[in-house]
This record gives C-alpha cells, structure tokens and sequence, in this order.
C-alpha cells in the first residue's frame, strides 16, 4: 500500500514557509570556481513533504545545506536568496543563523555512524540540542529528553538516554538523530538520505514513524535522496536535480507516471523498486513480453545442476555475557539450500540474520561449527590449505564498499593483476597485461584506467575494477556480498546490467547477499531469505514475489519503497 495520494494539496494563497530564487552555490578549488548548484527555485509550504532526487554530485545535499548555512569548505552562495518565513537568511553570519538552525529549521544528517558523539551519552546529545535552542529549563531537561526519545519510537526512554551510540543498533541511531533534529520543534525538517545505512523493513519504521511526527506537529520535511521509489512513495511534491540544476519539478506521481525530462525518465527507469513494481504490475495483468521474462526470475528452462550445496550449516561464536561469563552465539542455525549452475540465488534477510556468516563460510573464510559447504560434490571443509588455494580460483567474491576493498596505494593494474600474480596465472607481465586490458573491456572501463589509482574514480567505477578483479581468475562461481548497496540507482542500474551480460557470456553462477527486495526482484532465479540465523522461506523468486508463504517475507517485500505505487502502462519507459 503506498502512502501517497494521487493530488498534491492545494497551497493557493498560503505563504510560503521557503522559497529559494534562482540559487547559485559554488566552491574554489585549486583548478578555479566549480559551480555546485545553477540557478535552483524551489518552495515548500508549512506542513508540505518535499523530495529532492539525483545522483552524487548532484548538489542535492548542497542545496540542503544553503537553507540552514552549513556550506562543507570554500561553498558560498554566490547568487540568488534564501527567503524563510519571508525573510531572506541568504548572508547571515553563523550567530545570526543559530537563531534558526535547530528551532526554526531541524536536520537529520545521512551517516548515524559519524553524526553522534560516541563518547556522549544519547541524553547528553539531545539535552545539548534542548540548551542551545531554549526550549526547555534546565529542571525540566531529564523529563523532556525522555519525552523526545519515546515520541522518535525508543522504548525504555529513560535507560536509552543514559547508553552510548555504540550500543544502538542502525535503526536506534537513527531514531536519536531524529529525535535531536526535531527536538526544539522546528517548521522545516530536513531530512538528508535519513535511512540509506539502513534495512528496508527499519527503513519504514522509521519513515512511518517521522511521517506521524512531523504530520502531529505540523513540521514540513524536505528529504535529499537518490531512491526514487521511497521520493514518490513520501513525498507529495518531486524536484529532480542533475548536475546542479532543478530539471524537472512537479506532484511526485505525475513525474513517475510520464516524466518529461530524459534525465528523470533514466531515473525512473533504473529505480529498482520501481522496475520490481512494474514487473509486480505487468505479471498482475499477465503479460508476458520477451523483455519482461528476461526481466524476471524462475525461468524453469534453466539449469538444475547445482554448484554449490550449503548442508546444514552452523556458526556459533564464543561472546562475553553481561558478568563476563562465555556465552555462545549462534550466528547461523543449521542453514541449507544450493545454488544452481548459471543462475543467481539470493540469500536475503535484514542486518544480523546470518547472511554475511554464511557467505564467508562458503568462501571457507570462516570455518563452520558443523554441517557442510559442497561445490560440485566437493566438501570445502575438508581441503588441506593447498586445495583451498586451488579452490579460491574458482570461488571469487565481489564486495560491498568498493571504496575499502581496493588497495589506494596500488595502481588500477596492479589491482587487477594481483589474483593472477598469487595464482602464477598469465605467464609473463605482457600476457598479464594483455589479460588486464581484456577484463577492462569486459567491464566497460577504458584500458587507460589501469595507469590510474583508486581514488581518482567514482564508486561505480570502483566497483566495477572490483569485478574485473573477481573475474582475473575465469571463475565459476562470483559471492556478491551487497555488491550494489553503495551505489547510486542509474549507477546500481549499470552494474546490475554488467553482471546479468557476464553471466549470460561466461555462464557465471552469483550468490547474491543483499537486504534490497527491489533488487532481488529484477536479479535473482531463486531466493533463500534468513532470519536470525535460520532460513524461514525458499523458493523461485516469482513463487516468492507472488506467494509469500511467511509473515517475515511478507514484510520484508512490503517494505521495499515504491513497490505499491500504481505506474500506469509506462510505454515511454520500456
């Protein structure tokens, strides 16, 4: 069911709560003035949802953060006004915008991680926000902290202002930092990528809950985000950037239904909960086009061999207890299912469910506690560290952060060169660089990249020398531990597209570990969902989309953002 309505309300003759004219925002740079944002006109009115949608780079986030004054580095507005409440707050020093920031203005910044004081105490953070806005006495501070906690869906507020960050979870951090940013009960909410770290199923809690806040308190929200499903989804009204300037602008679902500009229709067309509800919409009305089937998954055309063979897998780890007594957790509780040669399965389940346990297992990482890793009939737990070795060549694995699995100091060549070095593969350095540049070709990158370093490319294309790396080695089998997460959709869109052409090409089978439905469901011929260490439902992925056999399943696919809103036939995005 979507949250949104079809009408965006009527703000005739209200007054704007904020308006942005022809804003221009640039940054100095060794190389000159680099103009982030062009010429933006934006205006929310009290209690409205708007949503700002682009990739990186997009300036987005730049234009958020003009509105409340936290430019990052040399940023300044260099044109244009900021008109909040009917005053213009474009040049205000920093003590002028204290005044708004926090009060009149709230924010809920992306990275929970990085965003609250690990060594201050969850209360202490929150009263610090009460203090510097004046909102309540200092008598009173304790009772409104609590109150603050419990409204932003924190039970046991009282004992949780007294913990640390670093003993919440994903989800619990997040809420405390929505309980920071609308403390002092702003007008206007900005809310930037506020649940991208986290998963789906938490990633709606915590929209349904800010949604009921704000809609209580009146607060109009502003969310920066990349995921046009959860834009559409939240929002009533859409703005799309691209390249620093405002392309198109209008009611959230006439934008999805027949976007206008070429950049919106890419977007449109690459949102994976957007592609899943129409394969969800097209099946419904049973169409079968050639497209849609190569679209979808559990073609039973397929092969039945099976690859790899996950028998009854356990993982148990020795913990400390609360009075430093060992204790054991068991990560993974007597896991079984295969993976079938040439396909993909994904093994899905939130933060925590053992999935990332099991994949290390299958790439004989991490030892089991019992039960049996196969591939082709081969017991990997049973391989002397030589066997392993030759095995590796076979069983390659494709990370999430492509900004951490790639060695800085070695140059693209090297990176990819590498696993054929280790493995004596390749024979002198001219055959290796010839397979260097071959596996460029394969992933679509200019073999000049391989004189390049890490850090000079964006994380698509990071990402995409991390699977040229994987495939150095003509595998058969590539793990892909949430290997898009990172991404931005059209970059997400490509990569996707990258792997499905690999696999048709070098009959690869995937083991995909994601906690992304909306993925799953373009990607995936079977999937195996996890919770808390145990498989509760497996099965083709259509059986699973259409059927789900399990209350757990059920939410997880409800919660994919997007995946309820009504498209229309979408002719102009096929």
């Amino acid at each position: 069911m979507t949250k949104n309505t079809s009408h965006t309300p009527n703000h005739a003759g209200e007054r704007p709560l904020l308006q942005l004219k022809d804003l221009k925002i640039s940054f100095t740079s060794s190389t000159g003035v680099v103009d982030a944002v062009r010429g933006a006109n934006l205006t929310i009115y009290p209690g409205q949802s708007v949503a700002i949608v682009g990739e990186s780079g997009s300036g987005k986030s730049t234009t958020a953060m003009s509105i409340i004054g936290l430019l990052p580095g040399t940023g300044k507005v260099t044109e244009g006004s900021i008109i909040f409440e009917g005053a213009d707050i474009t040049n205000l020093n920093n003590k002028q915008m204290e005044k708004y920031r926090g009060s009149e203005i709230g924010l809920v910044p992306q990275d929970p991680m990085t965003n609250l004081n690990p060594v201050w105490r969850i209360g202490t953070q929150i009263k610090e926000s009460l203090r510097a806005n004046h909102v309540v006495p200092g008598s009173e501070m304790d009772k409104r902290v609590a109150e603050v906690l419990a409204e932003a869906g924190l039970p046991d507020a009282e004992r949780r202002a007294k913990q640390y960050p670093h003993e919440f979870s994903g989800g619990m951090r997040q809420r405390a930092l929505i309980a920071i940013g609308l403390a002092a009960r702003p007008k206007l909410l900005i809310a930037d990528e506020p649940t991208s770290a986290l998963d789906v199923t938490v990633q709606r809690q915590i929209l349904d809950h800010l949604e009921t806040l704000t809609k209580d308190l009146g607060t109009a929200v502003l969310f920066i985000t990349h995921d046009l499903g959860l834009a559409a989804e939240r929002a009533e009204h859409l703005v799309v950037m691209h390249r620093g300037r405002i392309v198109e602008s209008g009611p959230s679902l006439s934008i999805l239904r027949n976007p206008q500009h070429p950049y919106t229709q890419r977007l449109v067309k690459a949102a994976p909960s957007l592609a899943s509800a129409r394969i969800q919409s097209a099946q419904q009305q049973g169409i079968e086009s050639a497209e849609l089937l190569a679209a979808t998954a559990g073609d039973d055309s397929q092969s039945e061999e099976r690859v790899i063979e996950v028998k009854n897998l356990t993982k148990e780890f020795d913990i400390r207890g609360t009075r430093g007594d060992k204790k054991k957790l068991k990560a993974v509780d007597d896991v079984s299912f295969f993976v079938r040669k040439g396909t993909t399965t994904a093994l899905v389940g939130e933060s925590g469910s053992g999935k990332s346990t099991v994949a290390n297992m299958v790439l004989n990482l991490l030892e089991p506690t019992s039960g049996q890793v196969l591939y082709e009939g081969t017991d990997l737990t049973s391989l002397s560290s030589k066997e392993i070795f030759n095995m590796r060549r076979k069983l390659q694995v494709v990370f999430q952060n492509p900004y951490g699995s790639l060695d800085p100091m070695y140059s693209i060549y090297r990176c990819i060169e590498e696993p054929l070095v280790i493995h004596k593969v390749g024979g002198d350095r001219k055959a290796r660089e010839a397979r260097v540049a071959e596996l460029l070709d394969m992933v679509s990158m200019p073999r000049s990249t391989m004189r390049r370093y890490p850090n000079e490319l964006s994380g698509g294309q990071r990402q995409r020398i991390a699977i040229a790396r994987a495939l150095a080695l003509n595998p058969e089998v590539i793990v892909l531990d949430e290997a898009v997460s990172a991404l931005d959709v059209l970059v997400q869109n490509q990569i996707l597209q990258l792997l499905a052409q690999l696999q048709q090409d070098l009959k690869l089978s995937y083991l995909f570990i994601t906690h992304d439905l909306a993925v799953v469901r373009q990607t995936a011929d079977d999937v195996v969902v996890m919770q808390k260490g145990r498989i509760v439902e497996k099965g083709r992925t259509d059986d699973i989309f259409n059927n789900p056999q399990q209350e757990y399943t059920r939410a997880l696919i409800n919660a994919v953002p997007g995946l309820g809103i009504e498209l229309g036939t979408g002719e102009n995005l096929f």
